[in-house]
């Protein structure tokens, strides 16, 4: 293992911050949404997790949130937690979230320069797209459900996840302009100690 694959005390506190972050956002509970669709805000979370901390610190975050639910804690969405939670309709939306914020990330940080668009496609795809990728065959598994009429019946939260998308680039712009060392990569942060 190297010194960069190892996480240093930075990457540790952005990690903790991102995850209390997701497990607030989690606990705050739905909200309603525009066409009466509950919007709950746990994606939001996943996504900044990605589009700030990049791919592996993201995904990090969003692991950290997933073992203590694992162990009990009741932080989802309801006050939801312990080893059922992975066993149930929303089993593959977890593990999605992980792989969404490595994937917002991966997108979010791929140019030399932090552009708002390419959160925006990061966001969208990392964090709708793969999370539903997860998502939508495991709850059809587990619902006894035909994987269409599934993906049909999930339609209805994606203007809540566009929403979440447009407010998680704007927090990625407004975080970014206030505090672009949040951003900065990991080498260039070593260099300037």
């Amino acid at each position: 293992m190297t010194d960069t694959d190892r996480f240093d005390g930075r990457d540790i506190a952005r990690i903790a911050v991102f995850a209390a972050l997701l497990i607030a956002l989690s606990i705050m509970g739905p909200i309603p949404g525009p066409v009466g669709v509950p919007i709950t805000a746990q994606t939001l979370g996943v996504m900044l997790a990605g589009a700030v901390l990049g791919w592996r610190n993201g995904a990090a975050a969003v692991l950290v949130v997933l073992v203590l639910a694992a162990i009990g804690l009741p932080i989802l969405s309801g006050g939801k937690g312990g080893l059922g939670v992975f066993v149930g309709p929303t089993a593959g939306y977890l593990i999605g979230w992980v792989a969404g914020a490595a994937v917002v990330g991966l997108i979010a940080h791929s140019g030399r320069r932090f552009a708002w668009w390419r959160v925006a496609v990061a966001n969208s795809i990392g964090g709708i797209l793969v999370v539903y990728a997860f998502g939508v065959p495991v709850q059809s598994l587990v619902m006894g459900l035909p994987l269409a009429e599934t993906l049909l019946s999930s339609t209805v939260f994606l203007v809540g996840d566009f929403l979440k998308v447009v407010v998680a680039t704007v927090l990625t712009v407004v975080i970014h302009r206030a505090y672009p060392v949040a951003f900065a990569p990991r080498r260039a942060l070593a260099a300037r100690d």
